[in-house]
C-alpha cells in the first residue's frame, strides 16, 4: 500500500465527521422587497445585512442608492434607526435613516450562496486523498 493510500484510508469520512449546522442563507438575489409595514422593512433591512452582495434602496423621494450594506443601526422608531452602505463606485460611507427607505432589492450577486464549511473539508480530504501536499483552497474569482 503507498503512502498516499494510506493516508486516504486513514482520513475520516467528510460526511461522518461532527458538524454542527451553520447560519442558513435564504436565497436573495433577485427579489425585491416592499415595505408595506414598519415591521416588514425592519425584517427586509435585517436580510440585507446579512446578504452578502449588493443591494438597491430605493428611498421615498424615489431616489435609489445601490452599494454594500456594512451596518445597521436600529432606533426605537424608523427614524432613529439606520442603514450604512457603501455605495457602488465609491468609498462614501453613507447613512439613511430607515423612515426614508420605501423599498430594497438584492440585486448584486450573493458572495456566500452556495459556500459552506462541509463543502471545504470534502475538497480538502479529496486533495488529501489524492496524494498532494500543501494543500491550499482559494477562493473563487468574484468577477
Amino acid at each position: 500500500m503507498s503512502e498516499a493510500q494510506r493516508q486516504a484510508a486513514a482520513a475520516p469520512d467528510p460526511e461522518s465527521l461532527e458538524v454542527v449546522p451553520g447560519f442558513q442563507h435564504d436565497f436573495l438575489q433577485g427579489r425585491v422587497w416592499d415595505a408595506a409595514s414598519e415591521e416588514e422593512l425592519r425584517e427586509g433591512l435585517e436580510k440585507a445585512f446579512d446578504y452578502r452582495g449588493d443591494v438597491t434602496i430605493t428611498r421615498r423621494d424615489g431616489t435609489a442608492v445601490e452599494g454594500y450594506i456594512f451596518d445597521r443601526r436600529t432606533g426605537a422608531t424608523l427614524a432613529e434607526s439606520c442603514v450604512r452602505i457603501i455605495p457602488q463606485g465609491s468609498a462614501a460611507r453613507v447613512a439613511i435613516p430607515y423612515s426614508e427607505i420605501a423599498g430594497i432589492v438584492f440585486s448584486g450577486r450573493d458572495a456566500a450562496a452556495g459556500k459552506s464549511w462541509e463543502a471545504w473539508v470534502k475538497k480538502y480530504w479529496e486533495k488529501k486523498a489524492a496524494g498532494e501536499t500543501n494543500i491550499e483552497l482559494k477562493p473563487e474569482n468574484l468577477d
